[in-house]
């Protein structure tokens, strides 16, 4: 049996986007796509990879748990952990950057430019290896993976931002460049003021899609500080409909990353400061997929009740890859 991860998923999802998103009630993304491919870190036999952290009820990272402290819990079923991992790891991070025009309005692009480098400076020089992507309605590779951090810290950021915003386009094709890399710890990290004017695909399948491939999106969202509202993720416009910021922290949170908005340089460095700490403390669990084709909700939990543990929601695998 094969789980359906990788770069094949995400080619075929964004040729039918129409893959959704497990909603809040519980309801289960469909599975679209059919084709198969390798995933870069994984176990000697087929399997699901998952990337946990552990926080206690202070939220603080915890450390130190072991193999035996973790339970996998597959579409209602207690699945066996093949490997597990632990302990600090370099670090792949893909950042993506949005310079559409809505980045123009109160100073945002600053806050962005500063984002930026506030979070270069966190990553470790000779151990990790970053990207830096940019984004208005077509996505651009400014800088590839590389381990001379120093070529993105060097980089100047000025320009006048443009054009109309394929947050969710650019979001699925960063993903993608950020799985195929070997380190086990990786993720995108995207600096938007969260407002989409352009994309094709929906947040659903986006989401979908980069959970599918175990690659955590971590949103921080830049704004005025007339609109932080008190520093709340999920900002609902006057109708009571959500925003583009509230679907974003719903994709954060469905592929195991999470959502920051910030409108202060002291916000950012705290901000970035925790998420650092995060990726760093992932646990890496391993199992084999379960013989039903399908979505496979997953609940991660500690054998210590009073922990809370943060993993993407599930994957997926199809009848082809299914087996006996």
């Amino acid at each position: 049996m094969r789980a359906v991860l990788g770069r094949a998923m995400l080619m075929g999802a964004l040729a039918l986007g129409a893959i959704g998103l497990q909603a809040q009630d519980g309801s289960a993304p469909s599975s679209q796509s059919q084709s198969q491919s390798r995933q870069t870190f994984r176990s000697s036999v087929d399997a699901v990879v998952i990337a946990a952290t552990v926080r206690d009820a202070r939220g603080r990272i915890v450390r130190n748990l072991k193999k035996s402290d973790f339970e996998i819990i597959d579409s209602g079923f207690g699945r066996p952990i093949q490997e597990f991992y632990s302990g600090d790891a370099p670090i792949s991070l893909a950042v993506l950057l949005d310079i559409s025009g809505s980045m123009a309005v109160g100073g945002n692009i600053d806050r962005a430019r500063n984002a930026v480098s506030v979070a270069t400076s966190h990553l470790t020089d000779a151990m990790d290896e970053a990207a830096l992507f940019t984004f208005d309605s077509t996505l651009q590779q400014v800088v590839g993976f590389t381990k001379d951090l120093e070529k993105l810290r060097r980089l100047s950021l000025a320009g006048t931002p443009w054009g109309k915003t394929s947050l969710f386009d650019a979001i699925a094709a960063t993903a993608q460049a950020a799985a195929e890399r070997e380190n086990r710890h990786r993720a995108v990290l995207v600096i938007t003021d969260g407002v989409d004017t352009g994309s094709q695909m929906t947040p659903q399948a986006v989401s979908a899609i980069a959970s599918a491939i175990d690659v955590p999106v971590y949103l921080l969202t830049v704004v005025h500080p007339l609109d932080h509202l008190g520093g709340s993720q999920a900002v609902v416009a006057a109708d009571g409909r959500a925003t583009e910021v509230a679907t974003l922290a719903d994709l954060a949170r469905w592929t195991g990353g999470s959502m920051r908005m910030t409108s202060e340089p002291a916000q950012t460095v705290e901000e970035v400061k925790d998420l650092f700490a995060e990726l760093r403390h992932q646990y890496m669990l391993i199992f084999e997929p379960g013989p039903r084709p399908g979505w496979h909700p997953l609940e991660i939990r500690t054998r210590n009740k009073d922990l809370v543990v943060h993993s993407r929601g599930g994957y997926t695998t199809t009848a082809a890859s299914s087996g006996s």
